[in-house]
């Protein structure tokens, strides 16, 4: 699963590196956070029709982390839509609309993911940082969706509410020794394919199954294990980590 993550670069850099033609205002104004939690405000990249031209448009926006489906009753039922399993998109009521439709990116620098371990006969956890291995961007693949809050009124901006979801996969290679689940990294070439809302179910499917970006680990510190932490220090390489035998890559 992926349940934190960093997202700390300037949003115009980010907006130059992922060809961002329109930057709104809260994802320009949106601040750095070395500790994304479910239910925060993250960017997200995505390419929609212009209501007048038809004309598509790749812009950057805000969601709220944790997808809540256009029918639900209750917003509260993002917190447990954070993630979308790959393999089964097309076959969930909250994933199959918005995979053919309203698919994403979720701009990040990276994410965490802890390793259990099992030292002396009790159980631990190290903490693992894990990013491109270019040092770029961590575009993952996701899904966004609006929910209509029906006890506000039609001309209340605040009527619409906006989430997304981190799509996972299978880990692989030695990312498999951390967790069995990582993030769909999607590389560059990958990009447009899978924001384009004429490509279809299968071919978008087909970009998930494709090779993602490399990716690179660091041991760091537990205090990323508490959503009150914030700040460079957390990405920092632990000097003295629990995990006997780091995974490196």
């Amino acid at each position: 699963m992926c349940g934190r993550f960093a997202s700390f670069r300037d949003a115009q850099d980010l907006a130059d590196e992922l060809a961002v033609a329109e930057l709104a205002e809260d994802a320009r104004l949106l601040g750095p956070s070395w500790n994304v939690a479910p239910t925060d405000p993250v960017r997200i990249v995505v390419e929609r029709p212009d209501r007048t031209t038809g004309e598509v448009t790749r812009s950057m926006r805000v969601a709220r982390w944790g997808l809540v489906p256009s029918w639900a009753k209750d917003p509260g039922i993002g917190a447990r839509m954070i993630n979308a399993r790959s393999e089964s998109l097309p076959d969930k009521p909250a994933f199959a609309k918005p995979f053919a439709a309203r698919r994403c990116l979720v701009v990040a620098d990276g994410y965490y993911e802890w390793r259990k371990l099992r030292t002396g006969g009790t159980a631990a956890k190290q903490a693992y940082w894990i990013r491109p291995a270019t040092g770029r961007t961590a575009a993952f693949a996701g899904l966004y969706e609006f929910w209509r809050d029906r006890s506000r009124p039609d001309d209340d901006p605040a009527r619409w509410l906006v989430t997304t979801t981190v799509i996972t996969g299978p880990a692989t290679g030695k990312l498999e020794l951390v967790h069995d689940r990582t993030p769909v990294v999607l590389p560059r070439d990958a990009w447009a394919r899978w924001l384009d809302p004429e490509v279809g179910t299968e071919e978008a499917a087909a970009v998930l199954r494709a090779p993602g970006t490399p990716l690179t680990t660091t041991p760091v510190g537990a205090a990323v294990g508490s959503v009150r932490n914030d700040g460079p220090g957390l990405i920092e390489p632990d000097p003295e980590p629990l995990d006997p035998e780091p995974v490196l890559l």
